[in-house]
């Protein structure tokens, strides 16, 4: 193993320098960074010339001055990288560092978001093979494919910031709104859960009636401008987290393991007021820390009092039961704070903004009024770029599960008797990933280049607007620095797919073979 990553590592780097040779090279004879000065009428134009190709040393040849560049590079390993300097006169290291928070922050969550959305539709969408949600998502998936982001991008401007905004100057649900989400709600569910066309009806009218009887007490109760969920909501979404999670990682028949779940959502539940006092006392995220820390240890406990044998998928059941119901606590202390946002004067109740990464006139000593402003400038970028993300994965997933489906041993594994869950999870599920280990991969890889039209639309300086800048101003450092990060990062990734494959297929030897 260790030979064959010290292998692949010295391949990496040989690609890696190919690539940011012909870079630099194709960047250095496609521009003149001297173009504007040679045509300027200002009396010192000599002078700045001279100063300007003395700067960027543009009296050596592009592919010796890669090298040049090169070595400043190679101090990394030395703890003195040198990326040079931009046109502006800054480092192009301190550029970098201001520039892959903002993009992390910006697409890492729409990353997960369609990573987890996409592979679960597209596994639902694959076990309803020319169901009625079969051909919705593959309907939706198709369009949202094909639709370009910047459209995207203006139309939730539109819908979701600026007419959402106005809604909540008088938050009221009219007749036809109320009609029209429920509607959509009832024909969501009734595709999902699927059946005969007497099933499909009656879900169909079960979630109408439910969904449009709870925006109706939504509206009533003014609940879009004091949002909450308080303790009831926030054990029952914990118990229906208990109970999904359970039949996900180890069937609802293992008593033990919905046992230890539910013990979860008993302590959430428990743990709702102190943990909203701590919030309160101890803002920052060391409180939060402390709430996450105390339910996942709850869920150990669990998991370790009620199984006997079989330990590990108990305990790991009830840990990820903890952890969820730790994220609904927190959601609904940022609902708590969705108030007191509003009213500040930075904000005057136009919470959802279109542009920028926060709002400069905010007072920064809350905590959770802080951190709410941050997710609210997330919001429509994180929405946009799901939506169009998401789409690729449910194709990839939905073709790679009917792939594995129809091979012989999972036609074995059903004549052993094994559940349906059983079959889907711990056999199909584990070889549908092998294939979508390579773009989850090279998606995280991806993550740190940015999002070059997003970051234009909403405004975020991140590193798709530092290439942008790059190219745009012909600043040859600034390229190569962007360039490098993203480079080394997708040539990384390439190794740690080879390395997941392993670990998903047992098959599969690294350095086994002669």
């Amino acid at each position: 193993m260790f030979a064959f990553i010290m292998r692949r590592l010295g391949a990496l780097g040989v690609i890696l320098m190919g690539s940011s040779f012909i870079l630099y090279n194709l960047a250095a004879y496609s521009g003149d960074p001297l173009a504007d000065l040679k045509t300027s009428t200002d009396p010192n134009r000599d002078f700045l010339m001279v100063a300007l190709s003395r700067e960027l040393q543009l009296d050596v040849p592009p592919p010796a001055r890669y090298f040049l560049w090169l070595k400043g590079v190679l101090g990394l390993f030395v703890g003195h990288a040198n990326f040079g300097m931009t046109r502006e006169g800054a480092t192009v290291g301190g550029d970098l560092a201001q520039a892959i928070p903002v993009t992390l922050r910006l697409v890492l969550a729409s990353t997960i978001l369609a990573i987890v959305m996409g592979i679960g539709i597209g596994v639902v969408t694959a076990l309803r093979q020319y169901s009625r949600f079969d051909y919705s998502m593959t309907f939706v998936s198709f369009l949202m494919f094909s639709l370009p982001i910047f459209w995207v991008a203006v139309l939730l401007k539109q819908y979701l910031a600026i007419s959402f905004n106005n809604f909540l100057r008088e938050p009221n649900v009219p007749l036809k709104g109320l009609f029209f989400l429920a509607l959509a709600s009832g024909i969501f569910w009734a595709s999902v859960v699927g059946g005969s066309r007497k099933t499909f009806w009656t879900v169909f009218g079960t979630a109408t009636l439910i969904a449009g009887g709870i925006i109706a007490i939504m509206d009533a109760m003014n609940w879009f401008l004091h949002p909450g969920l308080g303790p009831i909501m926030v054990f029952g979404l914990s118990v229906g987290i208990a109970y999904g999670v359970t039949q996900l990682s180890v069937g609802i028949s293992n008593k033990a393991a919905l046992r230890a779940s539910l013990t979860v959502s008993a302590a959430t539940l428990l743990m709702y007021y102190p943990a909203n006092w701590v919030f309160d006392n101890h803002q920052g995220a060391l409180g939060v820390f402390a709430i996450f820390s105390i339910l996942i240890t709850v869920g150990v406990f669990a998991g370790i009092s009620f199984s006997k044998i079989d330990r590990g998928p108990i305990i790991r059941t009830a840990v990820i039961s903890a952890f969820l119901s730790s994220i609904i606590i927190v959601i609904d202390k940022f609902m708590q704070t969705w108030q007191p946002y509003m009213q500040t004067d930075a904000i005057n109740y136009r919470p959802v903004p279109t542009i920028g990464q926060r709002s400069d006139l905010l007072e920064r000593s809350d905590f959770w009024i802080s951190n709410l402003d941050l997710v609210t400038h997330l919001f429509l970028p994180t929405v946009a770029l799901t939506l169009i993300s998401f789409a690729g994965y449910i194709r990839y997933s939905r073709g790679t599960l009917l792939e594995v489906l129809n091979q012989d041993y999972i036609r074995t594994a059903r004549a052993k008797g094994l559940t349906e869950r059983t079959v889907i999870m711990r056999h199909a599920f584990r070889n549908t990933m092998i294939p979508l280990t390579t773009i989850m991969v090279v998606d995280f890889a991806g993550v740190i280049g940015g999002a070059l039209i997003t970051e234009r639309v909403f405004g975020w300086s991140g590193m798709g607007t530092l290439f942008y800048r790059g190219i745009l101003s012909f600043d040859l450092n600034l390229l190569m620095g962007v360039f490098f990060v993203t480079a080394t990062l997708s040539v990384l990734a390439n190794l740690v797919a080879d390395l997941l494959y392993s670990a998903l297929d047992p098959r599969i030897r690294v350095g086994s073979g002669a």
